[in-house]
């Protein structure tokens, strides 16, 4: 991934740069090499995005991905810049990664974790509602009753269902030893993290397993309420059982969640936990960190960008809330406008219960409070054109072909039409890639068109000439192909071993 010769002093310096956020001296390296970006480094394989993404380095996170940096790029122990910021709790460059269409369902090679799983257990309730925001439908008032119009015509009864499965389904998805995010939240003691997974269709009766290779003290067969029973969080116990948990489920030790809160000195819970138990359980509403606009926000924002600089002309309308940027988008109902920063701003940083403006969750209006469920585009609202990146480091326009004029490659329409760089033709750079570090011999030439043509003079060889050295070609090239598939094929190394040392190993490399 971009260790190459003569890239490792200068990758080295945009991976110190993205850990210390120094902007300008990473905009400095990747305007001399864009392929920097995909540099990794020797020991965990971490990107300069890992690194800036676990800092928090929102800018320079941008920066990369708009240089072609692999958003979903794993390092030493399979983790992803989006499970790194999870880990650290920065929303923001979670938000864009997820412009980036970066892949939320990645899990790690030590344990099976996704981005879902580090952010519940750390406790960052803002992460696992960006997380989930694809899974989400943003819908129009009339939408929200489809689940109760089993006769609709229109098929947004069986979508609904679809949706809600394949949500259920993400959120519920066990780690190593069957632990879920639902029981991670649980054990810290997260209660906000708690709610919001339980209204996002989290399972409270989802067990752990047998099989698995982390340490597991409570025993296979708890439930999150014997996780939260060991955590000691009343007001965590108490939304488990107003949501459906079961006081006298045995694990595979016999424990009940009251004996797990005995064994762990937790007191305070035995007259909740206990099996025969007639305390009052208080009613608790929908999360408030829920927001059903996302989704439509996000979309806006991937399809216009996120940076729309503020226009010139007298006719366009600017954002009132930050007095910028052109509004791009209009909230559905009260029809008022905003720019995508703001909107998405407004839809993660809102915790007004959504009960007194609307629907759980939905969203208030800042100019008149009305309950926003969804955004719209609006119809002037430009998209910007990518810009061409021809520097690509060691590769470089192949000067022995003869490419005809006249031929046109075909058009490519990019999936992200604001602050991404579109990829390269292939009719116009060679597809020379960088030789593995150490060594340093620059492969040849290997253009689509053919070999290279030589300069020195050749006499006509006959048929039979040409027909034995092809097979002659042809035997050297299996012979040269064999070793390096051998030395290649060794990707099982990362699955077959596990260990706690090569989490260390990558971590301490980001938190040097």
């Amino acid at each position: 991934m971009g260790n190459s010769f003569g890239c490792s002093a200068t990758g080295e310096r945009l991976v110190s740069a993205a850990r210390d956020g120094d902007l300008i001296e990473a905009k400095m390296l990747l305007d001399c090499n864009p392929c920097l970006a995909k540099y990794s480094t020797f020991g965990g394989l971490n990107s300069p995005l890992h690194f800036a993404a676990a800092k928090g380095h929102n800018e320079i996170v941008a920066l990369l991905l708009e240089n072609g940096a692999d958003a979903n790029s794993r390092n030493y122990c399979g983790q992803t810049a989006l499970m790194q910021a999870c880990r650290y709790g920065h929303w923001e460059v979670v938000q864009t990664l997820l412009l980036y269409r970066c892949n939320v369902t990645r899990a790690d090679y030590l344990s099976g974790r996704t981005a879902l799983h580090f952010a519940a257990v750390s406790g960052h309730a803002r992460c696992i509602r960006l997380v989930v925001a694809d899974f989400v439908q943003s819908a129009p008032n009339e939408a929200l009753h489809a689940e109760t119009d089993g006769d609709r015509s229109d098929g947004t009864y069986v979508k609904n269902k679809y949706d809600q499965s394949a949500l259920s389904k993400f959120v519920n998805k066990a780690a190593d030893g069957g632990i879920t995010a639902l029981h991670m939240a649980s054990l810290n003691g997260y209660f906000d993290c708690i709610q919001l997974l339980l209204d996002l269709h989290a399972n409270v009766s989802a067990v752990t397993s047998h099989y698995g290779t982390s340490l597991d003290l409570i025993g296979a067969g708890s439930t999150p309420l014997h996780y939260a029973a060991s955590g000691g969080n009343l007001k965590c116990c108490q939304i488990l059982l107003a949501r459906g948990a079961s006081r006298i489920s045995l694990n595979c030790n016999g424990w009940l969640p009251v004996d797990v809160a005995r064994m762990w000195g937790r007191h305070w819970l035995e007259p909740l936990l206990a099996p025969n138990s007639n305390s009052i359980l208080p009613a608790f509403p929908s999360s408030n960190y829920l927001s059903l606009p996302l989704l439509s926000v996000l979309n806006i924002a991937r399809e216009c960008g996120l940076k729309s600089s503020t226009t010139s002309d007298d006719d366009a309308d600017v954002c009132a809330v930050c007095l910028e940027r052109a509004c791009s988008l209009a909230a559905e109902g009260c029809g008022h406008e905003l720019c995508v920063k703001c909107a998405l701003y407004l839809c993660l940083t809102c915790n007004i219960p959504s009960e007194l403006v609307g629907p759980p969750g939905s969203i208030p209006c800042p100019l008149c409070r009305y309950g926003i469920i969804s955004f719209v585009k609006l119809p002037v609202s430009p998209a910007k054109e990518n810009k061409l990146q021809t520097s690509l480091g060691l590769c470089t326009p192949c000067m022995l072909h003869h490419r005809d004029p006249d031929c046109q490659s075909p058009v490519h329409t990019p999936e992200i039409r604001k602050n991404r760089v579109a990829s390269v033709s292939s009719d116009l750079l060679c597809p020379v890639t960088c030789s593995p570090f150490p060594s340093v011999t620059i492969p040849l030439c290997t253009c689509n068109d053919g070999p290279c043509p030589s300069f020195e003079p050749r006499e006509v060889e006959t048929q039979d000439e040409s027909h034995h050295r092809v097979q002659a070609i042809s035997m050297d090239n299996d012979k040269m192909e064999r070793p390096r598939l051998e030395r290649t094929s060794c990707s099982s190394l990362f699955w077959g071993r596990r260990s706690c040392s090569r989490e260390h190993q990558c971590n301490s490399e980001i938190n040097a």
